[in-house]
C-alpha cells in the first residue's frame, strides 16, 4: 500500500517535471500568522500577498480547489480556481497533501466566514514523496514515534511549541549568567582523561594522533583550570556523553551548563542559582508554579536547605556517621538494590539514597553537605571531615543540579583520586580517573570557587515530561 501511493507519487512529479518540483526559491512576501494578524487591513487594501507552507490537507471540487496551508507561523485556507490559475489543470494532478506550494493572490472570507487567501498564481514548491499521516495516535509505539519525530512535528503544534521553549530556556540561561558577568566559553569535546563525573566515557581514536580519545563526560575540569588561568567567572553550556542506560531520566549525550564564580563558596551559589531557577520557570513558563504527575511544584517560595545525614538517618533508618559497609549492603539488599563485590561505600549510599530519600523531596530546596564517600571534588565541611559542601537543587523527586564548594587543595584531591582509582581497579566502571594534567593545574594553585551544573532534564521537568521527549532527536536502537 505504501509502495503504491510512493509510485503514484512519483508518476506525478515525473509529469509535473523534477526541476519545475523542487525550485531553488518561490514567493513569498510574509508568513500566514502574519497574513492573519493583518488580515482585515490587507482585505481593505486588495493588497496581493505570497504566501508558503506545506498543504495539510486538499479538498478537490473539479473546478475549484480548496486546501490547507500551514507554515510555522499559522494556518490559513487557500482557494485554487481553473479560471484564475493559469496551470491550473497541470498543478491539479500533480498536487497532493504534503507538498510545500506557494501561492499569491488576496485575501478574503468564504460565504462560511473562513478566512482564506482566494491565489491567482500557485507554484510548487517541494514535491513530498511520501503522504504525512492524517492521524498521529495511530502510531502507538513510542520508539517510532521518537524516531520520525519530524512527523509527529508536523502535526501537533505543541510539540513545535515545546522546543521553541527549550531554546528560550537555554537563551535565558545564557542571559542571565552573562548579566552575572559570566564569561562564556568553549572547551575541548576530546579528553585524553574522562573526569569531573562518575559515569562510563564514549571512547574514540584520532587518527592523525594515532591514539584514544573519551568524549567528554563533564564540563568541570578545563574550567577549573581557567580559574588557575586567571579567569574568575566562567560559564559552559555544551554537549556531554555518557555511556549509561536509557530511562526517563538519563540520555547518553545531552546538553549540559557548568559555571565557576571564584572567590564564592557553595553558599553564594546556591543563592546565585536559586535566582537563576526562579527566572528560568517564569520566563519559560509564564509562571513560578508548573506541575510534576499532577502534583503542583512551587517553585517561589524561598528554597528550604536540607542535610543529606539528617534525611537518610529519617527515610533510610541509616546513620552514616557510624555506618558500615556491612550495614549499607544489609539496607541495599533489604530495598531490593542489585549490586556487586566492587561497589564501593559511595555507589551504596548513593544507591540507597535514590530509593528512599530522592523521592521525598518533591517541592525545590537544596539538600547539602554529602558524605565525601559520593562526591571526590568537593571541599570538606569544616568540622566535619566526613561531609563536604556539596548541594543539590532537589524537586519533583529527582536531582536538577549541583554544585559545591570546589576543592582545589592538590594533595587531598590526589588521595581522593588514588581511592577512585581502587574502585576502578575492582570494576567500577563509573569511577573517575585520575587526570595527572588537572593536578599539575592544582599544583599552581586554584583560588577558592564554587562551581555548579545543570543540564536539560530541568527543562524536562518544567514542562512535565520524560527527558527523552524534550529532546527533538534522543539516541535511538537501530530500526530493524
Amino acid at each position: 500500500m505504501l509502495e503504491d501511493l510512493i509510485r503514484d507519487r512519483k508518476r506525478k512529479l515525473e509529469a509535473y517535471g523534477e526541476e519545475a518540483a523542487y525550485p531553488a526559491r518561490v514567493p513569498r512576501t510574509m508568513n500566514i500568522g502574519e497574513a492573519l494578524e493583518r488580515f482585515a487591513a490587507l482585505v481593505r487594501a486588495k493588497k496581493k500577498i505570497s504566501l508558503a507552507g506545506r498543504l495539510m490537507s486538499v479538498r478537490d471540487q473539479g473546478k475549484l480547489i480548496f486546501a490547507d496551508l500551514r507554515d510555522g507561523s499559522g494556518q490559513i485556507q487557500i482557494v485554487l480556481k481553473r479560471d484564475d490559475i493559469k496551470d491550473f489543470v497541470r498543478l491539479r494532478s500533480a498536487i497532493d497533501a504534503g507538498d510545500f506550494l506557494s501561492v499569491t493572490g488576496t485575501l478574503m472570507k468564504t460565504a462560511r466566514g473562513e478566512k482564506s487567501l482566494a491565489a491567482k498564481t500557485a507554484v510548487l514548491a517541494a514535491k513530498a514523496l511520501r503522504a504525512v499521516p492524517k492521524e498521529w495516535f495511530g502510531i502507538e509505539n513510542e520508539e517510532t514515534r521518537l524516531r520520525k519525530r519530524y512527523l509527529e512535528s508536523i502535526l501537533d503544534p505543541e510539540l513545535r511549541g515545546l522546543f521553541e521553549k527549550k531554546s528560550r530556556f537555554w537563551g535565558t540561561v545564557r542571559e542571565f549568567l552573562t548579566q552575572e558577568g559570566f564569561l562564556d566559553v568553549e572547551t575541548p569535546v576530546l579528553e585524553g582523561v574522562p573526569g569531573g563525573a562518575e559515569a562510563e566515557p564514549f571512547v574514540t581514536h584520532h587518527n592523525a594522533l594515532d591514539r584514544d580519545f573519551y568524549l567528554r563526560i563533564s564540563l568541570e575540569l578545563p574550567l577549573k583550570k581557567m580559574l588557575v588561568g586567571g579567569f574568575e567567572k566562567v560559564f559552559e553550556i555544551g554537549r556531554i556523553f555518557r555511556n549509561e542506560g536509557i530511562d526517563r531520566e538519563h540520555l547518553q549525550d545531552y546538553t549540559q551548563m557548568e559555571c565557576y564564580f571564584a572567590y564564592a563558596d557553595y553558599n553564594a551559589m546556591m543563592a546565585l542559582m536559586e535566582k537563576l531557577y526562579k527566572k528560568l520557570v517564569k520566563t519559560v513558563t509564564g509562571s513560578l508554579k508548573t506541575k510534576s504527575g499532577g502534583t503542583v511544584i512551587d517553585w517561589g517560595k524561598k528554597w528550604p536547605k536540607y542535610g543529606y545525614f539528617e534525611l537518610f538517618k529519617k527515610h533510610a533508618g541509616l546513620d552514616l556517621g557510624t555506618a558500615t559497609a556491612e550495614d549499607l549492603k544489609r539496607k541495599a539488599r533489604e530495598l531490593k538494590i542489585e549490586f556487586d563485590h566492587s561497589t564501593g561505600r559511595g555507589r551504596l549510599i548513593d544507591l540507597i539514597y535514590k530509593k528512599t530519600v530522592r523521592p521525598k523531596l518533591v517541592q525545590p530546596c537544596f539538600l547539602i553537605d554529602p558524605p565525601v564517600d559520593i562526591e571526590p571534588l568537593a571541599k570538606r565541611v569544616p568540622g566535619h571531615p566526613e561531609r563536604v559542601e556539596r548541594f543539590q537543587i532537589m524537586a519533583a523527586g529527582t536531582e536538577l543540579g549541583k554544585g559545591f564548594s570546589e576543592l582545589n587543595d592538590p594533595v587531598d584531591q590526589r588521595q581522593r583520586f588514588a581511592e577512585q582509582a581502587k574502585l576502578r581497579a575492582s570494576g567500577d566502571k563509573e569511577a573517575q580517573m585520575t587526570s595527572e594534567d588537572f593536578l599539575e593545574a592544582l599544583e599552581y594553585g586554584m583560588p577558592p570557587a564554587a562551581g555548579f551544573g545543570m543540564s536539560e532534564r530541568v527543562f524536562a521537568v518544567m514542562m512535565d515530561k520524560p527527558v527523552r521527549e524534550a529532546v527533538y532527536f534522543p539516541l535511538m536502537r537501530e530500526d530493524k
